[in-house]
């Protein structure tokens, strides 16, 4: 296999990284991770740039598809250099496409121009206080009244749900059947009457994190997004297009290019520490491009997502070993290096990604 870069691939990389390198210049860089980057004029130049939906399927709306690879490329030059990439990335990571495979004509036309335009964020009612990993046990309720959905219910860990423009749902719609019949998808306006946000700030003092709670929100029922009480099969497709993604494996790089400036490279145990890291990237990055390029078999998101990121973790012991005392100055840095244990539990935890791929992947009995 041939694993060089094409000459436009190359170009498209230095422009990436051209441009990433001014936006941290700019709005400031995260050295945690993609996700506490936010920046909505940022997401109006990546839209200048047409890389939001650059590799959507053709449509009206984001033009001709770019190859799979080129997001990556875009992706990873941006994150790795802490750039604000997350106003707009929920929306072109997983709402585009989800849109595009089951929305309607007049869905993409109401929300498609403003996702590829930069101009609308994202967020994604998924976990619930007692249905995080488990989403089949969540309780968030649409009832149908006449042409209305009324919802009732909470939210817990909604990234930017304080400045979404929409919340894509997932909710239940029917009572009746196994867990995971009667879950369905349903756009929500975050305007709408009966929503309260609460933002939770962690120990990095991040407060992208929100807590939402829904009382007697009412939605059109043309908001529903595919099929009623089906959908469940859409969200596991969601999630295979959020766990598989460069962002889970060069958040903290940032940090790593800092902590490799001063490491002492005549030691010969930090010497073999940085070869297991750099041997570590490249294992994640092909796995990344395999998903990327469609070669890896269904649910193999899930290896993937848990290699990365826990390389993510390793990379962050190595940082703080390194750095040492500057480590625990409070400051960017200490705050990336807080963040670290977040990485194996966002988009679902080790231990579940594990189960995914014992039981989905390999047929292992439970």
């Amino acid at each position: 296999m041939d694993f060089s870069w094409t000459s436009e691939q190359r170009a498209l990389r230095a422009t990436a990284a051209t441009v990433a390198a001014d936006a941290v210049a700019r709005f400031g860089r995260s050295n945690d991770s993609w996700i506490n980057g936010y920046s909505k004029e940022f997401s109006k130049e990546l839209a200048g740039h047409g890389w939001i939906g650059m590799t959507w399927p053709d449509n009206p709306y984001s033009g001709p598809a770019s190859p799979a690879i080129d997001r990556l490329i875009v992706g990873e030059e941006l994150i790795k250099a802490g750039a604000p990439i997350a106003a707009s990335w929920f929306a072109d990571r997983q709402m585009g496409p989800a849109l595009l495979a089951y929305g309607t004509p007049d869905q993409q036309a109401a929300f498609l121009p403003g996702i590829v335009a930069g101009e609308t964020t994202w967020c994604i009612g998924m976990s619930e206080p007692d249905a995080g990993s488990d989403l089949a046990s969540l309780k968030t309720s649409a009832e149908r009244q006449g042409d209305m959905f009324v919802i009732n219910g909470q939210k817990i860990w909604t990234s930017f749900g304080a400045v979404s423009d929409y919340c894509y749902l997932i909710c239940r719609t029917s009572q009746e059947g196994p867990p995971h019949a009667g879950i369905s998808e349903v756009i929500v306006p975050m305007n709408t009457p009966g929503i309260e946000v609460r933002p939770i700030k962690d120990m990095t003092t991040n407060h992208h994190f929100c807590e939402v709670f829904f009382t007697d929100v009412r939605v059109p029922v043309e908001n529903l997004v595919g099929q009623e009480g089906g959908a469940f099969k859409q969200t596991m497709r969601q999630l295979e297009h959020e766990r598989g993604g460069i962002d889970r494996l060069v958040s903290n790089h940032a940090l790593y290019l800092m902590a490799l400036a001063q490491a002492d490279t005549s030691n010969l145990v930090v010497r073999d520490e940085i070869a297991r890291l750099e041997i570590g990237y490249r294992i994640g990055r092909i796995l990344v491009i395999r998903e990327v390029l469609k070669q890896a078999p269904a649910g193999f998101s899930a290896a993937t997502k848990c290699f990365c990121t826990e390389h993510e973790i390793r990379v962050s012991d190595f940082v703080s070993r390194v750095l040492g005392p500057q480590a625990t100055l409070w400051d960017d840095v200490t705050r990336g290096l807080s963040y670290a244990p977040g990485y194996t539990i966002m988009g679902g935890t080790s231990n579940v990604m594990r189960n995914i791929l014992g039981e989905r992947v390999l047929g292992l009995p439970r």
